[in-house]
């Protein structure tokens, strides 16, 4: 499940939050930067760094947000790689992703803004077995919403379908979802709906 930062700002945190800390499968957190990384967008023009340096400054970001998470949480804890993540989840733990150590070891993830939480939650969801993906945004989306719309309309970054791992589904929870989410998580489902690859066009015979 990937938070997004704009939930930071939103009274709805706490209530995903709550819905997370319901769920009885397997679930990994990955927060977004939210307040913290708009920070770094905000003073690197006043300041003068370049993008390798906010790439590794937004990445802190989101293991501030992380940390919230984990304070706001009763089951969630820190996890910085897949070892740490496996051995939360066997104890009954929500790990919550703290990215810095992998994502700057990974040659394959652009350094610059191309990239945001949405593509580096894909890209761990590719690392691990049989993983599925959930963005909690702060919009809801049409049920036939698809990746590469999401794309065009820059709810999901640049980068985010060169990530994201073929066998990874993709599932997006609004607004409208988080009613229904704690319970969803309880029963072992996900929240949402899922969104498709690309649009299927049924064409008919008329001859």
């Amino acid at each position: 499940v990937k938070i997004g930062g704009s939930c930071a700002a939103s009274p709805d945190l706490v209530r995903w939050v709550a819905a997370i800390e319901q769920a009885r499968l397997p679930i990994v957190v990955v927060p977004g930067g939210g307040p913290f990384a708009n920070a770094v967008r905000r003073y690197q023009p006043r300041m003068g760094f370049g993008d390798e340096a906010a790439h590794e400054m937004a990445i802190l970001a989101m293991e501030q947000f992380g940390c919230a998470l984990v304070g706001l949480g009763r089951r969630m804890v820190k996890a910085a790689d897949e070892a740490a993540i496996m051995a939360a989840l066997e104890r009954g733990d929500i790990p919550v992703w703290m990215p810095r150590q992998l994502v700057l070891s990974a040659p394959e993830i652009p350094k610059n803004w191309s990239v945001t939480s949405d593509s580096l939650a894909a890209w761990l969801a590719g690392r691990l077995p049989g993983a599925r993906l959930c963005l909690f945004k702060q919009i809801d989306l049409p049920e036939n919403a698809t990746i590469d719309a999401l794309a065009g309309a820059q709810i999901v970054d640049e980068c985010f379908t060169e990530l994201l791992d073929p066998a990874t589904d993709v599932y997006v929870a609004g607004p409208a979802d988080l009613s229904l989410a704690g319970v969803r998580l309880a029963e072992g489902e996900i929240p949402g709906h899922p969104v498709m690859r690309r649009r299927v066009l049924v064409a008919a015979n008329a001859g």
